[in-house]
């Protein structure tokens, strides 16, 4: 596996927040922080998955706002009905 170093600036405060995490769970602040960028990474990856599935309905069904609104009502009422 080939890495490259990078220098990254942090505020104080937020890098004392990473060392006492990293202490903490007996890792290096370099893993640490590859761990925070892989796990933004697939996250942003994954809202864009559900954006474009969203966008994707929007366009198969013809939805308007107006339609999503009035199906989100009508979850919330059977949901607060079963309680």
């Amino acid at each position: 596996m080939s890495t490259s170093t990078v220098n990254i600036s942090f505020k104080k405060d937020l890098l004392k927040e990473i060392d006492e995490l990293a202490r903490k769970e007996s890792r290096t602040r370099s893993e640490l922080i590859r761990e925070a960028a892989r796990l933004y990474i697939e996250r942003k990856s994954k809202w864009k998955r559900v954006f474009a599935f969203g966008e994707e309905q929007v366009n198969k069904f013809n939805l308007k706002e107006e339609d999503v609104e009035k199906e989100i009502k009508k979850i919330r009422s059977r949901v607060k009905n079963k309680k």
